[in-house]
């Protein structure tokens, strides 16, 4: 899977702010792309007037805090995932886009996820109003966004199964940037080194071991009482304190001379190694008949006896030598997986419900007392074109409500706490499910090896029986 970096909507020039919002929402939501409009999904907003209620939102929020930008303000965010051909459905592309904007946005502001299947590749296109749905806050686009969004998009693909870049190529200057910082450490971790190296000269005092890191190239500078140090190639400065790493401060490495402590080297943790999984047999005939040669049949059948010794440790180690106690696991595990995800599915789309009704109660709050004027005013085309967004929000929350069927609204404390009890159940179910899920397909792939052995020794002595007969 790969992930674009944010890219944030400007007003930019020669454009209003509700041509700058629509323009984008028109493209992302087109029926031809999204199938008829089945694969968008909103949340905090209703997909078909997000462009109204990302205005309205941002118009309450420079009321409120009365902070005013000029044509580069950012009006929504932009993020595209795209996914490997032939791996994944588009509902449930949809479903992680859901997934990722909701974790992105810890759930604060309101997104569209409109999933294109237009192109060999499925991909998403996933828009959030820069505003909170609190109007009082705004998102702020960090540094080292690019690699957070890459980062959770990954996470949420490993955790369903899915392939991700394991060496993605860069695509800018700031992303190679990042690609190179990677292999080195960091620059308080360089410090911690050259402070180890020192300490092992044995200096007679802390200026002493101050002389040495400056013989070393480490920058050494004081401000004030605190200690600045700057390892080369580095432009900022780390002060020798706590932040350094515990017996890294000044404090510490002092009572390390004068003999009252003994220092530690810090030492990073060591990579645990993954462990070992099943994998399925490899058809060897197949591959031979496909082209494959001698050197791949070699190397498969090395590979079948590793798989189906690790499939006799699983077996052995849930006490599934019976056949007939394996089919049954599988089943239930199985079973007991779409079960989980049957309720997970359920309360998602009660959350998804509960987003827009707020969303809709809310707006057709605010906006009742100026589509009650419009009516006394006869439905004056002239009034619509002043209130045209505060109308349309307000027909628009009417009309859910009617496909919601919802006779008596609600109060939104009631449904922000249905919210929080379906939200507290689906992490709780998340958990189990994914355990369920690892499971499931340890179970499937243990049992999909033994049928093949079992299907192999049934053909073996039929083969035997027709080449006996042949003579």
């Amino acid at each position: 899977m790969a992930t674009t970096r944010i890219m944030p909507l400007h007003i930019g020039k020669g454009r209003t702010e509700s041509r700058a919002i629509s323009d984008i929402i028109d493209y992302v939501a087109n029926p031809q792309k999204t199938d008829n409009g089945k694969l968008i999904t909103s949340y905090g907003c209703d997909s078909r007037t997000a462009d109204a209620e990302f205005l309205l939102a941002k118009r309450q929020y420079i009321a409120a805090t009365g902070r005013v930008r000029g044509t580069d303000d950012v009006i929504a965010y932009h993020v595209r995932q795209s996914f490997r051909p032939g791996e994944i459905t588009p509902e449930e592309a949809n479903r992680l886009g859901i997934e990722f904007a909701r974790r992105f946005t810890k759930g604060n502001h309101s997104f569209v996820v409109c999933t294109h299947i237009d192109k060999s590749h499925i991909h998403n296109h996933i828009i959030w109003s820069a505003v909170n749905m609190d109007c009082d806050r705004k998102f702020r686009n960090f540094w080292g966004s690019t690699r957070a969004v890459r980062r959770l998009s990954d996470t949420i693909c490993i955790e369903n199964g899915l392939s991700i870049v394991e060496n993605p190529k860069p695509h800018g200057k700031s992303y190679n940037k990042w690609l190179g910082e990677q292999a080195k450490p960091s620059h308080r971790e360089q410090l911690r080194v050259m402070i180890d190296r020192a300490l092992e000269q044995k200096p007679a005092d802390f200026d002493t071991l101050l002389q040495l890191l400056s013989e070393m190239g480490c920058e050494v500078s004081r401000r004030g009482k605190a200690i600045r140090l700057k390892a080369p190639g580095w432009k900022n400065v780390a002060r020798m304190d706590d932040k350094l790493g515990a017996g890294y401060s000044e404090t510490e490495i002092r009572a390390v001379l004068a003999g009252e402590k003994q220092h530690t080297p810090r030492k990073q943790p060591a990579p645990q190694a993954a462990p070992p999984r099943v994998n399925l047999l490899v058809d060897i005939q197949a591959k031979l008949q496909a082209g494959k040669g001698a050197g791949y049949a070699r190397w498969a059948k090395v590979f079948n006896l590793k798989q189906m010794a690790q499939t006799l440790n699983c077996l052995s180690e849930h006490g599934l030598l019976d056949y007939a106690d394996l089919e049954t696991k599988t089943a239930e595990t199985t079973a007991h997986y779409h079960e989980l995800s049957d309720q997970i599915k359920a309360a998602e789309k009660r959350m998804a419900e509960i987003a827009v009704l707020r969303t809709h109660i809310v707006n057709y709050a605010k906006t009742r007392e100026t589509y009650v004027a419009y009516r006394k005013a006869g439905y004056s085309r002239k009034f619509r074109q002043e209130h045209e967004e505060e109308i349309l929000l307000h027909q628009a929350a009417k009309d859910a409500f009617n496909e919601l069927n919802v006779k008596k609204l609600p109060t939104v404390k009631a449904l922000q706490t249905e919210y929080a009890k379906l939200l507290a159940d689906k992490k709780t179910a998340y958990a189990e499910y994914r355990q369920t899920r690892a499971a499931m397909r340890e179970l499937l792939t243990v049992k999909n090896n033994v049928d093949r052995v079992l299907a192999m020794e049934q053909t073996e002595p039929q083969q035997k029986e027709k080449d006996h007969g042949q003579r």
